[in-house]
């Protein structure tokens, strides 16, 4: 899964901007005709264009903005009399905790010149610092911007496991090809290191024996992003009345527009898990192709079920599978979730990768609540939080 957001991203892109001695550079707020230029600073470093169309979505038609009690942030740019060499971006989104109701800013694609990376820094601290939020969220950092973040007050998520995805091989050969190009491997080297890797995979999944590939247990039917209706605001509202977790909103209004990307290759699948015709939970899938190996990845980008049900969570994660097959993608992956829903996907035998760093970072205003949020079993956090699932 790539991470976004890095500052030093794409280090070979980085090798190649032109080094010059660093001119006044003044630290100000995005704006919308700041397009252009963040787009094409964001291209150079491998965080790959955006489109106007989504920065529409983000920022004009986001439904945080509607509940909003004040203007929120677009982000903050580093601009000298060339153009802007830094941008940190912001997108507002709602969240629940219980029957209260919350602005969350999430950060989104840091990226800096090399000249001016020292004024990284600077970026953060506005993001951590802006008015009209109760909470500020980055969800896909690097290990520096992890340090500078905690040193501005920002805490990470008290979820040991959280950075820890958990995925399933599908196609072991193409897997294997793709392991080998981001190893660099060419030529003859890369189709001995495709072999013997594919080789090695099926001969280790044969004993593993993951238990995926069986029916579902329940009835689970699939559905397009425009058909997200009334039964899952009936089931959003038994679910956040469970127990008070912090959740971002999954209204049908913001489900639709979370997952209607304007300019996006990926493609999305909606899941339904029944029980008697009543909606009991739902996972949401993005397939799509990593730009560097050409591997085809499935992401499981949500999933609620009923009381965390174990029977729903099953049949979903069958469906999610059997969903990811037939799509022809190489791996299914699961990020986050608590861990009493990842404890049940351990049963089916996953492989497992671990981010070298904490990822998901945090920082609030109201003490009571950042008490309240030191404690683990007050998130429900997944790949759903955070900029993971809302880029193209």
């Amino acid at each position: 899964m790539r991470r976004r957001g890095d500052p030093f991203a794409d280090q070979e892109a980085g090798e190649r901007a032109v080094e010059e001695r660093p001119l006044a550079v003044r630290l100000r707020q995005a704006q919308f005709s700041d397009f252009e230029d963040v787009a094409a600073l964001k291209d150079r470093f491998g965080l790959g264009r955006d489109t106007q169309e989504n920065w529409w979505r983000l920022w004009r038609q986001n439904p945080a903005m509607a509940v909003a009690k004040s203007r929120l942030s677009m982000g903050w740019v580093l601009e000298t009399e060339r153009g802007i060499v830094g941008y940190q971006g912001s997108i507002p989104l709602l969240y629940r905790f219980g029957d209260r109701a919350l602005i969350v800013a999430t950060g989104t694609s840091l990226v800096v010149e090399p000249a001016y990376r020292a004024r990284s820094i600077g970026l953060l601290a506005s993001f951590y610092r802006q008015t009209g939020v109760d909470l500020a969220l980055i969800t896909t950092a690097i290990p520096s911007v992890g340090e500078v973040s905690k040193a501005l007050g920002a805490h990470a998520l008290p979820q040991q496991d959280y950075d820890t995805v958990l995925f399933w091989i599908l196609d072991p050969h193409e897997f294997a090809t793709a392991v080998a190009m981001r190893l660099g491997f060419k030529g003859r080297t890369g189709a001995a290191a495709t072999f013997w890797g594919s080789l090695i995979l099926r001969t280790e999944m044969r004993v593993r024996r993951s238990p995926l590939g069986a029916k579902p247990p329940l009835r689970v039917t699939e559905i397009p992003v425009k058909d997200i209706g009334e039964e899952f605001q009936a089931f959003w509202t038994r679910k956040i009345g469970e127990q008070p977790r912090l959740m971002a909103e999954r209204s049908p209004l913001c489900l639709r527009w979370h997952f209607t990307i304007p300019g996006t290759a990926a493609t999305t699948a909606v899941l339904c898990c029944y029980r008697c015709e009543r909606l009991m939970g739902y996972a949401i899938l993005r397939h799509r192709i990593d730009r560097r190996t050409g591997m085809r990845k499935c992401l499981l980008a949500d999933m609620l079920a009923e009381h965390d049900d174990s029977t729903v969570i099953a049949s979903l994660l069958e469906a999610a599978y059997a969903n990811a097959l037939a799509a022809g993608d190489h791996v299914l992956e699961v990020m986050g979730l608590p861990r009493n829903i990842r404890q049940i996907l351990m049963a089916r035998n996953p492989y497992q990768r671990k981010y070298p760093a904490p990822s998901f970072l945090y920082k609030v205003k109201d003490q009571g609540l950042a008490q309240t949020l030191a404690d683990e079993n007050a998130w429900y956090a997944s790949a759903f939080d955070g900029d993971t699932t809302l880029a193209p």
